[in-house]
């Protein structure tokens, strides 16, 4: 049976397992999970809980990092703010809290949102000009260090690449890294609708979308950051390795009892990679 002493090997020695063969580190892993009687999936009782020697290890070997945008890598969700400016905040909004919460599917929460704001190509232009992206604290820092640590760092999310990309741009984050949804305008600029051929515009699109970096970007592990039920799918359905749950801007409940270890401030995972 493997013991803890695994996970305190010499970092070197590890790092040429994961140059070597990374997919097999992967399941070295898991497998020293179940051998020792634990599950990977563990609730976060209360602000600052300490990582787990998984988390650590997985943490920082990890190869890419995958963000959540609305409620994550920002403190705001994008669509609920767009519902605001356009007058349809609160309808919006519930339709939002369902969809995170886990109770509704992401695809009909998504038409019913569109359909209820209709936004037209300029709508999203003065609402960029009106309302610059509110980056969670602490995730320039982290993005710097991942990139200096030539981790991939991508942005994987339900919102809308015509919000996302300029954020992207801002971090340097290249937006072939950017998998979110499209909206569609006709030749006038009046909403026409979404691009269903993105990964994120249904349930599971997460999970597919991080399939698809393992596959495309031949990167693994891949540890998936979020605050919602759509971001720990990805760990669920077995494409993420890691699920980092944050509770820095809404604390949900069903998140954090399935996480691998949920945080509630960005530095926690700049104190782990850091050192």
């Amino acid at each position: 049976m493997y013991s803890l002493e695994f996970f305190s090997m010499n970092k070197s020695a590890m790092s040429l397992r994961m140059s070597i063969n990374p997919r097999a580190v992967n399941v070295l892993y898991r497998t020293i999970a179940a051998r020792r009687g634990q599950t990977v999936m563990k609730c976060a009782q209360k602000e600052g809980l300490e990582p787990s020697a998984y988390v650590i290890e997985a943490l920082r070997h990890s190869k890419a990092i995958c963000f959540d945008v609305d409620s994550t890598f920002c403190q705001d969700e994008s669509i609920d703010e767009i519902a605001k400016f356009l007058g349809v905040g609160e309808e919006v909004a519930a339709l939002t809290s369902r969809a995170m919460g886990g109770t509704m599917d992401f695809k009909s929460a998504l038409e019913g949102r569109l359909s209820i704001m209709a936004p037209t190509q300029r709508d999203i232009e003065n609402f960029l000009m009106k309302h610059p992206h509110q980056i969670t604290q602490g995730i320039p820092e982290l993005v710097k260090l991942l990139q200096a640590q030539n981790k991939a760092v991508f942005l994987v999310s339900g919102g809308f690449r015509q919000i996302i990309h300029p954020l992207a741009i801002h971090l340097g984050i290249p937006l072939e890294n950017v998998f979110a949804n499209s909206l569609v305008f006709k030749a006038d600029g009046t909403y026409a609708g979404f691009d269903e051929n993105e990964f994120t515009c249904r349930s599971g699109g997460k999970p597919a979308a991080i399939r698809h970096i393992k596959e495309t970007f031949f990167l693994e592990p891949v540890v998936m950051v979020g605050d919602g039920a759509t971001d720990l799918e990805a760990r669920l359905e077995g494409a993420a390795d890691l699920f980092i749950g944050y509770g820095g801007v809404v604390e949900r409940r069903n998140v954090a009892e399935k996480a691998d270890w949920y945080i509630y401030n960005i530095q926690q995972m700049i104190d782990i990679l850091a050192h």
